[in-house]
């Protein structure tokens, strides 16, 4: 993980909620442009035919996009939130480790674009996603 994380940035999945929990992304590393993580898929995102859902990679790609987008905007005590997610599936998988960079086009003062590629072990491009985020001041806790 990237260094200097404030404590209200903590990613460690066991400190998470359930749904990103389920998720199972890991963070290797986070700064205001890019985002590199992981993810082991399997059963437990599976749809009844046996491959991973869909609705599964457009959630990873966007709480990576949010990750990177909001940590860009942390000094200005703000958040980033999506507004729009496009996400192509490329290839089925069935189980594995799936590579995950998210890097961002255009980071403007109230919106961004962040584009997050899942990749195969064999460096297939499983899925794609484009997401544009709102900047918007952090709620207080």
């Amino acid at each position: 993980m990237t260094a200097a994380v404030p404590p209200e940035f903590d990613l460690a999945l066991e400190r998470s909620g359930a749904f990103m929990q389920v998720l199972g992304v890991q963070y290797e590393s986070v700064t205001p442009t890019e985002v590199i993580a992981h993810v082991e898929v399997g059963p437990e995102h599976h749809t009844p035919w046996g491959i991973v859902h869909g609705g599964y990679y457009a959630a990873v790609i966007e709480s990576i996009a949010s990750i990177g987008a909001s940590f860009a905007v942390l000094p200005k005590k703000q958040v980033s939130v999506g507004v729009n997610n496009q996400t192509d599936f490329l290839r089925p998988v069935v189980a594995g480790r799936l590579d995950i960079r998210g890097t961002a086009i255009s980071q403007g003062r109230t919106l961004q674009l962040w584009l997050v590629e899942l990749t195969s072990a064999e460096d297939k491009i499983v899925a794609r996603g484009q997401v544009r985020l709102f900047n918007q001041p952090r709620p207080e806790s």
